[in-house]
């Protein structure tokens, strides 16, 4: 009887181990708190800062962002009418554009927040026989109405081998060289930005909360 209320007390302890084990390593839910008290319905999409050597990354990555934005029920100030108000006060970079206080973007465009973003990965690399298109961004949106500061953050990170391995050595070889020719004429980085972007804002674990026009549309 001693043995079944030992082995019996070792089960039960053994269980509450697991479960205090569970819980530690349970991923903690992402904070949507600020967001939701600073609820923006108007975001001003800001050209992103680039950190790496390809030029093609701005444009794709602010082409490619608010499209899901705008699925999400946020209006976006239209990207055109932005780039021309900075050029024709003299802001040309990215790095001088989110210079600007978030009270004065919010003096000239009178949106709701602004959404700042940072490129760390964007092209493809070629490792010998294979090739892998990366794209990194970091991306933040900042509150411009009460100087809340930062409503919400979040990052993607995507790769896509576009290289061949069940070709042989010889056609792996010729496939990497055709691919790294035709990457010199067209930006295999473009279509994965828009999957990256949509990774991003409306399926990563850290998604932004739908727009007030997404759920008034629901309801």
């Amino acid at each position: 009887m001693k043995g079944l209320l030992s082995c019996a007390k070792t089960t039960l302890l053994l269980c509450f181990i697991a479960l205090l084990s569970a819980c530690a390593n349970a991923p903690i839910p992402p904070d949507h708190s600020a967001l939701i008290n600073h609820r923006p319905d108007s975001l001003l999409v800001l050209p992103p800062l680039n950190s790496t050597v390809e030029e093609n990354a701005v444009p794709a990555i602010l082409a490619s962002s608010t499209a899901p934005l705008s699925e999400m029920g946020y209006y976006v100030i239209p990207v055109t009418n932005m780039m021309e108000t900075f050029a024709q006060n003299g802001l040309l970079t990215a790095a001088d554009i989110h210079a600007v206080p978030p009270a004065k973007l919010r003096e000239i465009f009178g949106a709701d927040a602004a959404l700042y973003m940072e490129v760390d990965k964007y092209g493809t690399r070629y490792i010998v026989i294979d090739s892998v298109t990366e794209i990194s961004v970091a991306a933040k949106l900042v509150d411009l109405r009460s100087g809340a500061g930062t409503l919400w953050k979040n990052r993607v990170d995507l790769a896509v081998s576009t290289g061949g391995s069940n070709q042989g050595l010889l056609g792996a070889l010729v496939s990497a060289v055709v691919n790294q020719i035709a990457n010199t004429v067209r930006d295999n980085g473009y279509p994965l930005s828009k999957q990256a972007m949509s990774v991003l804002f409306q399926t990563s674990r850290n998604a932004l909360i739908p727009g007030q026009k997404l759920e008034d549309r629901r309801e």
